[in-house]
């Protein structure tokens, strides 16, 4: 793909892309650690699969692949200029991709379907292990030499194949890793792969973006429907792909209204364009609810559709509010999650693999009601601070 075959963006740095990173990440922490809290709203946990409605947890994911897709343009573009086309970037968008996919098979395969008794050591310190070889072959060790960095990277590599050999699973052991439903980064990795190819193939023009969005709601609905009924249906049976490439194409769209520089530089413009962008969303997603409900377990359409509706909105106001107005100082608070977004996600596990080795766990008090909500509040910002003093040391993932 030639560097004259994609739309230019305009330059410069967005906060309320940041901030809507970090905002992300900062709930993601939250509605996590609320999953072990007892006794609060049913609107701060995830929605049963069957319920058609979706809770605040529910859209938090949503806006993870809504800030992949806002990403993409201004990456791709980043590649380009440093003189990546063709294969180059090609191969650059296949390594992304894989490599948050390794990560999320390994992840949702410690979380279940292990058999921790035939293994030579336990899950969690199996999974600490696997975070130590990811941070050898994507930290960023500040280290030059390129012999000393292949060593580390070829060590990290070695030590995520010995243990994915040692990995266990089923009742007789017998079985090994599945992908299962992927995990979060995995789904993320996939949904990352077909959007960025929509976004190359499409040219970065801002119809054909949306042409392959409702493209996407078509193939979830023909598939779901049993459209896809063949001998290699497993091949093309990729509907939840398709639905979570939905939210992230979304959010190229949201970028290209934004950004694109061949549009007329108007904020005018970008607001009304992304309200009427959020409304056409949300009637999409109001017209197909009778027909697929609204469930983040199934990823219908109806429940991709609204949160890429909520997220649209939410990034024009975070526009307007830190862009616009220039009101950015609160800004700081969720920076650390935002530049090291990597880190952020897997502290967490981290902290809870090493918790449960060591034997301990939190209070009981802290797993129910008022403390429990608490907690978790302050927790999520225990972990961003911890982000950022980890950064300040050197300690980052790039994918």
């Amino acid at each position: 793909m030639a560097a004259a075959a994609i739309n230019q963006l305009r330059t410069g740095r967005i906060l309320a892309i940041d901030a809507f990173r970090g905002l992300t990440f900062l709930a993601m922490i939250f509605v996590n650690e609320l999953g072990g809290v007892s006794g609060i709203s049913p609107w701060l946990k995830h929605m049963p699969a069957d319920a058609d409605a979706m809770s605040f947890p529910d859209v938090v994911f949503p806006a993870f692949l809504f800030i992949v897709g806002m990403s993409i343009p201004f990456a791709i573009h980043a590649r380009i200029a440093r003189g990546d086309e063709g294969w180059a970037l090609q191969r650059h968008i296949a390594y992304r991709a894989f490599a948050l996919v390794v990560l999320g098979v390994f992840m949702v395969n410690a979380e279940e379907g292990f058999n921790e008794r035939l293994m030579p050591l336990s899950i969690h310190a199996w999974s600490l292990l696997f975070y130590l070889g990811v941070y050898l072959v994507w930290g960023a060790f500040g280290v030059r030499n390129a012999v000393v960095l292949r060593g580390l990277r070829g060590l990290g590599i070695g030590l995520i194949v010995v243990l994915a050999m040692l990995y266990r699973g089923g009742a007789d052991g017998h079985a090994w890793m599945k992908p299962q439903w992927w995990g979060i980064l995995g789904l993320i990795g996939w949904a990352y792969f077909y959007s960025s190819e929509i976004y190359l193939f499409a040219r970065g023009k801002l119809w054909a973006v949306l042409a392959w969005l409702a493209v996407c709601v078509g193939y979830y609905a023909w598939a779901h429907r049993g459209g896809l009924q063949s001998p290699a249906g497993w091949l093309f049976s990729q509907e939840p792909h398709a639905a979570h490439s939905q939210i992230v194409l979304a959010g190229v769209a949201c970028t290209l209204i934004f950004f694109d520089a061949s549009r007329p530089d108007s904020n005018r413009r970008r607001f009304i364009e992304a309200l009427i962008f959020a409304a056409v969303l949300a009637l999409a997603a109001l017209a197909l609810r009778p027909a697929f409900g609204i469930s983040k377990i199934y990823a219908t359409p109806s429940w991709c559709l609204y949160c890429a509706s909520l997220c649209v909105l939410l990034f024009s106001l975070l526009y307007w509010v830190v862009d616009v107005r220039g009101r950015d100082r609160w800004t700081r608070l969720v920076e650390p999650a935002a530049a090291n977004p990597l880190v952020t996600y897997l502290l967490p596990f981290i902290v809870l693999s090493t918790l449960t080795l060591a034997g301990l766990e939190t209070p009981q008090v802290l797993h129910a009601g008022t403390p429990g909500l608490l907690w978790a509040a302050a927790y999520a910002c225990l972990v961003v601070w911890a982000v950022s003093w980890l950064a300040r040391r050197g300690v980052k993932l790039r994918i």
